[in-house]
């Protein structure tokens, strides 16, 4: 049975909000045969300019027979016409899974097809978001969301994660990491993983925390505390963490643990170590507290990362 994604765009969509998730749908289909069929939807037929300059042709919005709806993100306000008519299209479509790129959960949201649920967009838009669509569960941390049949994901690139889970949800894992290798990406990160972790890795939108962050990734085991991060970055605690929290879009303990995490699951990835030593190694202090702290944030367990030619840890269960 071939599934039809159809892709909703409109005139400035971002253009990766829309290959990237097309390339994981044609790939799946290589070892699903007629897995997925794919049709491009904007309120006009013909050719669609995005943000980029690169166009795409495009169906009318009133073609049916859609599995799956996924709506592109990009420049929303640059044809307002466009936005009202694909905003009264949501409306009233009825596809199996409704799903949205970046900031093209706005335009399910302005539908009413978010009222009530878990939904997620990119960082930068998270508190204009709030504000508009008081009506929704907001979840800015997170890479992706699915509340039932709506699925939401945070900035472009995530698009691709977005597309994989999709597929997952179809056909299963052995195809989704076949697909992803395909890709030269994780076949599964996770959407609970912070999308601020690039942001994270740069030291903030200004760069003004990137020595610091350096330092704490190379000072994993010593007690991070607030206190200590402000001393070095020569600020006083309260200016620090407004600071820290501003530029990174998230907050220092959740940055040291973020750091732990990442520091941990490489290690545990590669197979580097067993688990106490890596939880030791990373900040954790002990193999139980590790494995709170990856189900919490990445929703898996280190064992279920670590790489199937290994055996199963015995210091922990």
């Amino acid at each position: 049975m071939t599934r039809r994604i159809g892709f909703v765009i409109h005139p400035g969509f971002q253009f990766l909000d829309v290959v990237g998730p097309v390339a994981a749908f044609e790939i799946a289909s290589r070892y699903v045969p007629d897995g997925y069929g794919i049709d491009i939807l904007a309120p006009q037929a013909g050719s669609m300019v995005s943000s980029s300059g690169l166009a795409l042709a495009a169906l009318p919005l009133d073609a049916d027979g859609f599995d799956t709806i996924v709506v592109s993100g990009g420049q929303l306000v640059t044809d307002m016409g466009a936005f009202r008519s694909i905003v009264a299209w949501l409306r009233d479509v009825r596809p199996r899974r409704l799903a949205s790129v970046c900031s093209g959960a706005f335009l399910l949201a302005e539908a009413g097809r978010l009222d009530g649920r878990a939904a997620t967009t990119h960082w930068e838009s998270a508190e204009r978001f709030r504000r508009r669509y008081p009506k929704i569960r907001l979840e800015p941390d997170r890479i992706f969301t699915r509340d039932g049949d709506v699925w939401t994901s945070a900035g472009i690139s995530a698009g691709i994660d977005l597309a994989l889970a999709l597929i997952e949800d179809d056909l299963g894992q052995a195809i989704v990491r076949r697909t992803a290798q395909q890709l030269v990406v994780h076949s599964r990160r996770p959407g609970g993983q912070s999308q601020f972790s690039g942001l994270l890795e740069l030291g903030g939108l200004s760069g003004r925390f990137e020595t610091l962050v350096e330092w704490i990734k190379a000072n994993l085991t010593e007690p991070l505390t607030v206190e200590r991060l402000a001393e070095r970055a020569i600020m006083s605690p309260r200016n620090f963490a407004r600071a820290f929290l501003r530029d990174t879009g998230t907050t220092p303990a959740k940055a040291v643990e973020h750091l732990r995490i990442e520091a941990a699951r490489h290690a545990v990835e590669t197979g580097t170590g067993s688990l106490e030593q890596i939880a030791r190694g990373a900040g954790f202090n002990d193999a139980a507290r590790m494995r709170r702290a990856f189900l919490r944030v990445l929703g898996q367990s280190p064992q279920a990362l670590r790489p199937a030619r290994w055996p199963p840890d015995r210091a922990t269960s």
